[in-house]
């Protein structure tokens, strides 16, 4: 009789942490072109939105922190940003 591996629960799959930011974004924006492709089964298609909602909660997350650690270090003064400069 051959031993099989068990497999981990869907919810840790969903709930792994990406390596970084730009490594989740970039799973978020896989994960949403394979949903827009119309091309998954429901019960997939169902893992991959959870998936999704939890690497773009993490994202602005993240990004939220940067923006208060940026205020702290400019002491509360938040500058515009223009891009142009």
């Amino acid at each position: 009789m051959t031993k099989t591996k068990p497999s981990s629960p869907p919810e840790a799959s969903v709930q792994a942490l990406p390596e970084s930011y730009e490594a989740g974004l970039k799973e978020l924006e896989g994960l949403v072109a394979h949903m827009e492709s119309g091309q998954l089964p429901l019960a997939q298609l169902l893992q991959t939105y959870q998936r999704g909602a939890f690497l773009l909660s993490h994202c602005r997350a993240q990004l939220q922190a940067v923006e208060e650690q940026i205020k702290v270090l400019e002491a509360g003064t938040l500058k515009q940003w223009s891009g142009s400069e």
